[in-house]
């Protein structure tokens, strides 16, 4: 038969829920994880940058941006990773005009020689009012 495909019945993946040694749960509550490992990939859910005294965003945009970016740092070493690990961001602004201040930031966590992938996004708005969320996609073999 000419053009046909074999398709092959897919093993079950197995996923594994990922938590951070300390903070990083769910804002409010919600349903979903803050990160899932398939294999080898982890999935990291958006990060804010929050302060834990007040489990609100950080007033100053630069304190923000850090936060979420120490989120992920902590998604990614729970799973057995660093933030060299992360191949995939995406990252989403209140206001596209602080895009040279969130460059400056991310340019020091992500300094090696392939820096990961990255869309970047303005919304129009995003959870508790915060000004950036950082989301994540890490290959992390092991751990």
């Amino acid at each position: 038969m000419v053009g046909a495909v074999k398709v092959e019945k897919e093993s079950k993946m197995s996923k594994q829920a990922v938590y951070p040694n300390q903070g990083g749960a769910p804002v409010g509550g919600a349903p979903y994880t803050p990160a899932v490992k398939a294999g080898d990939t982890v999935y990291i859910s958006g990060q804010l940058g929050l302060d834990p005294a007040t489990g609100k965003p950080f007033e100053a945009f630069e304190a923000q941006v850090e936060g979420a970016i120490d989120g992920l740092r902590r998604l990614c070493e729970a799973a057995g990773g660093s933030l060299d690990s992360i191949v995939k961001t995406t990252v989403f602004l209140a206001d596209l005009g602080q895009f040279s201040q969130l460059n400056t930031i991310y340019a020091k966590h992500f300094d090696g020689q392939v820096r990961p992938a990255r869309s970047t996004f303005q919304v129009a708005a995003l959870p508790l009012g915060a000004a950036v969320e950082i989301e994540a996609v890490a290959v992390i073999h092991g751990g």
